[in-house]
Order: C-alpha cells, then structure tokens, then sequence
C-alpha cells in the first residue's frame, strides 16, 4: 500500500504533519476527515512516481537523514524487530513511527511503501545512495537471499559500531594535540606581532647592539606582521594545488604509497585500513557474498590508494584460482598477520571468523599505538611550547637586562 506525507488542520487550528498509508491520494483524504482532520496536502512517497520523487528530493535535501552512528543506531534496531519475528513492513512502521526527525520518518515511509509495493529492502535502499552505501546494501542484499536478514543486520550494526569506535578513540587521540598546537601557534603569533614590535620601539633610539636573539626575533615578527597574509594565501593556495593533484590516480596512488612509508603515522595508517578491509570482508563472506564480489566491496572501503590498488590486484589472482591467504600475503603494504589469518581460515574452514579476528587484533593495536602516541605528544608539545615562549620572552628581556647594566 502507497504511503502519502501530508500536511493538516487540526480542530484547534494547529498543523499537523505526518505519513499515512491509503489506496489513493483521494482515499488518504477520506482517511484524514474521518479523523477531523482537515488535509491542505496529501504528497505520495512512492518512487515510482516522478513528481513524488522531485519532491522528496526537495524535502529531504543533500543532508544526509542518517549519521554514521544513527545508522549503526538505526540497523541494529531493525535486526532487533526482525529477529524476533516481526515482518519486514511491521519493523519498518515501527521505526517509521519512532523516528527521531521528520525527514527519517519520510525516509522509512518511503522504504516501507517500496517493499509494500514488492521490491526487495536491498533494491528500496539502492534507491537512496545518499543514505546506504553500495556496500550497505549488498550485505542486506545478501541476506534477504540467504534468508537471514535479522542475523546479517545484526553484523552489519556491529561492523558500523566498530568502525565508529575505532573512528571516535582515534580522534580523541588527536584532538588534545591538535587543541595545544593549534593554541601554541595562536599565543606565537600574538606575541611576535603584538609584543615584540615594542621592544623594537623602545630601543629605536639606542645605539647600543640589540643582542642576536633578539635581532632575529624582530626580524621574525617583521616578517609576520608585514608578511604573514601572504604567506597564508600561499599556504592555502599550495593546499589547494595539491588537493587539485591528488585527484589524479596515479598521483594520489604514489602519494598514499609514500604516506605508508612515515615512521609512526604510516603505520597507523596500515593498520586502520588493514583492520577496516578484514571487518568489511568478513562480515561480507560471513553473509554469503561470493569472495570475489566480496573482495571488490571492501577495497572500496579502503581510504589508501595504494593499498586499494594491492587488494585490485590480489583479486585478480583469486580469480585465476589463488588462494586468498596467498594472493594478500605477495602483497607487502599489508601486515602479515592478515594473511595468516586467512591462511587458518581457509585451512580450517572458518574464514569469517578468522578475518574478524584478525580485525580485531588489528583495531586493538592501532588503538594502542594511537593512544601511545598522544601520550607521548601531550608533554612534548607543552615543552615546545614553553620554549618557543621562553625564546621570546628572552628576546625582549635581554635587551633590557643590558641596559640596565649599562645604566648603572
């Protein structure tokens, strides 16, 4: 049954939005008098229909309904309904009815319309690329034929709570040295060109030498305060060049490559996306997806170039009949723990279980190593930054020391 979006009067005069569920448009009215309602507009949801289309898309906009939690939120909710036995379109009702904002509601509404209508959750949801990702919709595509949608939604909730807490411990990490370094180049660039600049006029007219830290102080914040919007353009326009550059393939494949070779962050760049391929291809090959196809989804997954070229090519030899665990191991930008992995899994005939482990150990160690690394930044940005403020500070009392020895 088409769902409609409508807009109408209550009793009182205040205007009441909602979605029903009717034969016609004409019948979403009827239903709307019935409840002393007073429709002023009946818009059908279905996608079947272009001018619905063209007016969801204007409701709904460019903004995404879902956050990459509120999806996580939203999926492991709909495995919950399913698995305890409620039919597809009940569970979609349901969270149609419990959504959080209007546009989620829309959105719910519309996927139940579609499945009412006969399409499969999987083709409903390909039809909202803005909302669920081809990799998204091939996991649940999986398993409606399968026949365990409410066991694959389950997995895929938890895959997202995993990447989302990977994510989330990663950028808490971070952020405290990104807020002291961000507050050190703030105090800097105050201090060089609103203190220093003083110092310069207070011994203008002094023909005693100014000591060489403070000759080259001055000449630092000369250069800031007559400079510095200058440097900035250029900054920001050398980023945008090589954000321009790096849209190129073989030029951001070279750079992501390069990028991987880096002492610490290198590493923790494998890791993440070594841990974000083993979490998608499990959860893939555990839902029934045939390897291959499997392999293709979780390289798209993956933010390195370089490493999304490797997993392209171990591809083409597990199509040409290699083993999975032989095919990744030729491939030295992945840690050789994810190729014994899979090594065990095909030998022992677990080889979900055994990526999903091999995921997990992957995450765990690039959580530990993120948070070591933030802990050994926290002090030495402070010290840093307590030595480029006492340089300055020296800068401008150097001067005035001598010249108080001079006086007496």
């Amino acid at each position: 049954m088409p769902a409609y979006s409508y807009e109408a009067l209550q009793n009182d005069g205040a205007l009441r939005k909602g979605v029903i569920e009717a034969d016609s448009a004409k019948a979403a009215r009827s239903q709307l008098r019935t409840q002393a309602l007073v429709p002023l507009s009946v818009q059908a949801l279905g996608a079947s229909q272009a001018n619905a289309q063209s007016i969801w898309q204007y409701n709904i906009g460019s903004r995404q309904c879902f956050s990459p939690n509120a999806l996580a939120v939203w999926t492991r909710q709909l495995a919950s309904l399913i698995s305890s036995g409620l039919p597809l379109e009940r569970a979609l009702a349901a969270l149609s009815d419990e959504a959080e904002s209007e546009k989620q509601a829309h959105l719910v509404a519309q996927l139940r319309a579609e499945v009412n209508a006969g399409l499969g959750l999987a083709k409903a949801m390909s039809q909202h690329p803005q909302e669920f990702s081809a990799l998204y919709t091939a996991v649940i595509s999986a398993g409606e034929q399968g026949g365990n949608l409410g066991q694959v939604l389950t997995q895929l909730a938890d895959d997202l709570q995993d990447q989302q807490t990977l994510k989330a411990k990663l950028l808490s990490a971070s952020l405290y040295p990104a807020i002291v370094s961000a507050i050190a180049l703030l105090i800097v660039i105050f201090l060089l060109s609103t203190v220093v600049p003083q110092v310069a006029q207070v011994f203008n007219g002094s023909q005693r030498k100014l000591p060489g830290l403070t000759v080259a102080m001055l000449a630092l914040s000369d250069f800031v305060r007559h400079h510095g919007w200058t440097l900035l353009l250029l900054l920001g326009l050398s980023w945008l060049g090589i954000h321009q550059a790096l849209k190129r393939p073989r030029w951001r494949i070279q750079f992501d490559a390069a990028f991987l070779q880096l002492p610490i962050v290198g590493r923790l760049a494998t890791g993440y996306n070594t841990a974000r391929f083993a979490s998608t291809l499990a959860m893939l090959t555990s839902a029934g997806v045939p390897i291959l196809k499997a392999m293709q989804s979780a390289a798209d997954t993956l933010s390195n170039q370089a490493m999304r070229a490797d997993v392209l090519d171990a591809l083409v030899l597990v199509r040409e009949g290699a083993p999975l665990a032989m095919a990744m191991g030729q491939k030295k930008r992945f840690p050789s723990l994810l190729a014994m992995f899979a090594r065990l899994g095909e030998q022992t005939g677990q080889l979900p279980v055994m990526l999903q482990r091999a995921a997990q150990q992957l995450s765990a160690d690039v959580q530990r190593r993120a948070l070591a690394l933030a802990t050994i930044l926290e002090p030495l940005l402070i010290v840093a930054m307590g030595a480029v403020v006492m340089l300055i500070v020296l800068a401008v009392l150097m001067p005035i020391m001598e010249l108080n020895q001079w006086v007496r």
